[in-house]
Parts: C-alpha cells; sequence; structure tokens
C-alpha cells in the first residue's frame, strides 16, 4: 500500500496580521468622493444630521472662544483631528448600504452603544475604538494647548481676533511666529493622518487591534503617497470650505467625506483575511 502524501505544513499567520494594500488609480480620491456624495443621496436625512451636529459644535466652539483666537485657532485644528471618531456612524450606514442592510435611527443608536462590557479588555473588541477615539483626543488637546501656549507667548501683542492674528501673527515682518505655528501643525497633522485615515473604518468592520489599524493605515499611505496626500487635500480643502461658510457647509461636507471615507478604505484594504465584526446580534 503506497503511503499517503505527507501533508504540507501550515505556516501559522503572524499575531500582527497587516491585510494586503490594493492598486488605485491616480484619480482614485474622485471617485470616493463621489460615492460618498452617492450615500449622502441616499439616506440625506440621517446623513445630514451628522453635518448639523458638527456644525454646531463648531459654532459653539466659535462662541466660546470668539474673542480668544489663539485658542480659536488651535480648536478649530483639532476638532479635524479627531472628526474620524465622530464620523464613525456615517461609516456603519455605508456599511449597511454596501450589505443591503436597513440604514435607520436605530443603526447609529447601535452604532454607538453595541459595548459588551466582559469584552473591554479584548485587544480586538469593538472597545477598540474607543481606545483609538480617545489616542485622538489626547492628540487633538494637546495640539489645542501647544497652539494656545505658542501663539501666547511669541504673540507681539493679546491675540484676540481673526484681525489680531493675521496683523501680527500671519503678516508679522519680524520674527518667524506663523511659520513655527504652521510646521508645528503639519508635523503633528501628517502623522495623524496617516494614523488614522482608514483606522477607524477598519476597526469598526474587522476584528482587529489599535495596532494592527494603526500599521495598516500608515501601510496604505506609504503605499499609494500621491493617492492620499490627494485625499487629504480634498478633505482639508473641503473642510475650510465648510468651516468658512460658517460651519452651514459642514452639513452637506461631513457626510459627503465621511461616507467617501468608507469607501476609500473599502477601495484600499484586502480584509478577506480578518475576520468580520459582528453587530448586534454577535459578540465583538
Amino acid at each position: 500500500m503506497q503511503d499517503p502524501s505527507p501533508t504540507p505544513p501550515v505556516h501559522p499567520r503572524p499575531e500582527l496580521f497587516l491585510p494586503p494594500i490594493l492598486p488605485l488609480l491616480k484619480d482614485q480620491p474622485m471617485q470616493w468622493l463621489a460615492l460618498g456624495f452617492k450615500d449622502l443621496a441616499r439616506s440625506p436625512l440621517l446623513s445630514m444630521m451628522h453635518g448639523l451636529v458638527l456644525a454646531l459644535l463648531g459654532g459653539l466652539i466659535t462662541w466660546v472662544a470668539h474673542d480668544r483666537f489663539w485658542l480659536l485657532a488651535g480648536s478649530m485644528s483639532g476638532f479635524m483631528v479627531v472628526a474620524p471618531v465622530l464620523a464613525t456612524s456615517l461609516y456603519a450606514m455605508s456599511r449597511a448600504m454596501e450589505l443591503g442592510e436597513k440604514v435607520d435611527f436605530r443603526l447609529l443608536i447601535n452604532t454607538w452603544t453595541q459595548w459588551q462590557m466582559r469584552l473591554r479588555h479584548e485587544p480586538d473588541s469593538y472597545w477598540s475604538l474607543i481606545r483609538f477615539g480617545l489616542l485622538l483626543g489626547l492628540a487633538a488637546t494637546g495640539w489645542v494647548i501647544t497652539s494656545a501656549a505658542l501663539i501666547t507667548l511669541l504673540a507681539p501683542v493679546p491675540i484676540h481676533t481673526p484681525i489680531d492674528f493675521i496683523r501680527h501673527v500671519v503678516l508679522a515682518k519680524q520674527g518667524y511666529l506663523f511659520e513655527i505655528w504652521v510646521g508645528l501643525g503639519a508635523m503633528m497633522a501628517l502623522p495623524m493622518f496617516a494614523s488614522s485615515v482608514i483606522s477607524m473604518p477598519l476597526l469598526l468592520d474587522r476584528q482587529v487591534t489599535v495596532m494592527q489599524a494603526v500599521l495598516t493605515s500608515w501601510k496604505a499611505v506609504l503605499t499609494h503617497p500621491f493617492q492620499m496626500t490627494f485625499w487629504a487635500f480634498l478633505i482639508v480643502g473641503f473642510s475650510l470650505l465648510g468651516i468658512c461658510s460658517l460651519f452651514l457647509g459642514l452639513i452637506l461636507v461631513v457626510p459627503m467625506l465621511g461616507h467617501g471615507s468608507w469607501h476609500a478604505y473599502r477601495h484600499m484594504v484586502d480584509v478577506s483575511d480578518l475576520s468580520e465584526r459582528l453587530t448586534e446580534q454577535g459578540e465583538r
């Protein structure tokens, strides 16, 4: 009797598995915007509700710090840092549309409330979204403090209004305060963008740890630097348009960018080897 052929050895997958990054077209970010607007059109009320909430939040920040522009400038840029967390339920909406599931207010409630307390210590549980959100919140707070301290200590006169900021910081003939402020902001914004651009959709969709999500996000940025730079400019540009329109533009901009970020994640990351994160019927 012939011996059966030996079973080939099974190589275990590394514990810190990073999913493959898919190829992209040069103009793919424009497709993400178009798909984001399409999702917005499919569920306009729930989508624009997210934008309205962030517009009201931006208005509240402006009202509180309207005569403290040294604080307002840092708060607005910090506000953009935590935007991926605030858009979590927009990702959930796009995911449900993709799966052909019902999109309603109950979906939004479930997205923000399906925490299993007994799983809070599991590194790849739904609590990983909270952990990553806290990290982004700390980063935003750090930038607000740094920005406020920098402008307060180095500006030649107290900065109370946007006119003061333009006159004594942006157009200052002596010193390099504006250049230092922009440089420090860029030093923080670039790694934060690379760490978060697909992390929240990935954490929502698959059972991964925060470290896996962040490293996968970096992997995507380093694999497609042109497309991701283009996407970053689109995000910043549309966000500034929304803010400069007295925040009213955010009502449309926020859901379009949030839904678009979901499609960016889906087009870039091959998640076929990652376990799907279960919803309200599951445990993870």
